[in-house]
């Protein structure tokens, strides 16, 4: 599948910001407006102006929007989440090249809020996938302790378990060892 790289920067912020929230005995990784920013800055998120309260609630309202989008199960559940999502940032489509990036969309207009431009660029990205009959590949971690998000990019949409946590090799080791196990027993 064929993803141009703004697309495919979009789609990782999705799965990074949607792996910030709390799940099981894991705290919320967006504790505070400092780990916002944290955030943004380490997905060199551009045009961030100050941050508060009010900037980390949003964020974390469209957080819970992505999710949903990750466990919509068919298109025509996904799509008027996404199209909520866009239409709710007020997407103005500019073409721009910056900080290194070559020419690119932004979807989000000049000067909109943080939570505005992730939900209008993530959103599209999110759109993108969907119209590409591609939204099978928005996948949660099959990993019995794990479930962060993410996006499988494997040519057979095959991937099962997320990168971050090795999850996939702890799982395959066990199911080997259980193997080795029971043909010695």
């Amino acid at each position: 599948m064929l993803i141009p790289h703004d697309t495919r920067i979009a789609l990782d912020t999705v799965v990074d910001l949607m792996n910030t929230a709390p799940q099981g005995d894991r705290a919320d990784e967006l504790a505070g407006v400092p780990a916002l920013h944290d955030f943004l800055r380490a997905h060199k998120v551009s045009g961030v102006g100050e941050l508060g309260p009010d900037d980390l609630r949003a964020v974390r309202e469209v957080r819970e929007k992505f999710a949903a989008v990750f466990s919509a199960p068919e298109a025509r559940i996904a799509a008027p989440l996404i199209n909520q999502l866009v239409a709710g940032a007020g997407t103005t489509p500019q073409l721009t090249d910056h900080d290194g990036y070559d020419w690119h969309v932004h979807y989000f207009a000049p000067g909109a809020s943080v939570a505005d431009h992730l939900a209008a660029d993530c959103g599209m990205a999110l759109a993108f996938i969907v119209v590409a009959g591609e939204q099978e590949r928005l996948r949660r971690c099959e990993a019995p302790d794990c479930g962060r998000a993410f996006v499988d990019l494997s040519r057979n949409r095959s991937r099962r378990y997320c990168d971050s946590r090795t999850c996939g090799n702890r799982l395959h080791v066990a199911a080997y060892r259980a193997r080795r196990k029971e043909a010695a027993g």
